[in-house]
C-alpha cells in the first residue's frame, strides 16, 4: 500500500512539473508576471495604444483573442509602431497572455 501511494505520488508531481499555460520568456511555476517587446519599427511617438487578451484556465480551456489585429482594433490604431506583450501565470491554474500595441 505504501508502494502505491509513493508512485502516485510520484506521478502527480511529474504531471505537474511541466504546467505553465502561457509563453514568457521566464519560467515561473509558482508566480509569473512578465513583461517584454516584440518589436519596434520606427522610433516616432506612439499616441494610441490597443490591447488584446487571451487566458486560460489549467491549461485546459483557452479563450479570447490576444493577436495583433485584435489590438489595432482595439486602441483604433492603423500604423503600428511597438508590439509589446505580458504574460501572467499563478500556480499554472489561470493564466493570461496580452499583446499591446502601439501607434498612430
Amino acid at each position: 500500500m505504501k508502494r502505491l501511494f509513493a508512485v502516485t505520488g510520484v506521478i502527480a508531481l511529474l504531471g505537474l512539473s511541466g504546467c505553465q499555460p502561457v509563453a514568457s520568456p521566464l519560467m515561473g511555476w509558482l508566480y509569473n508576471d512578465t513583461k517584454y517587446g516584440d518589436m519596434a519599427t520606427t522610433a516616432t511617438a506612439a499616441p494610441k495604444e490597443g490591447k488584446a487578451c487571451a487566458s486560460t484556465i489549467l491549461g485546459a480551456w483557452a479563450t479570447g483573442d490576444a493577436s495583433i489585429q485584435a489590438a489595432k482594433a482595439a486602441g483604433g490604431i492603423t500604423e503600428v509602431s511597438y508590439v509589446d506583450h505580458t504574460a501572467h501565470s499563478v500556480l499554472g491554474i489561470i493564466a493570461e497572455w496580452c499583446t499591446i500595441v502601439k501607434g498612430k
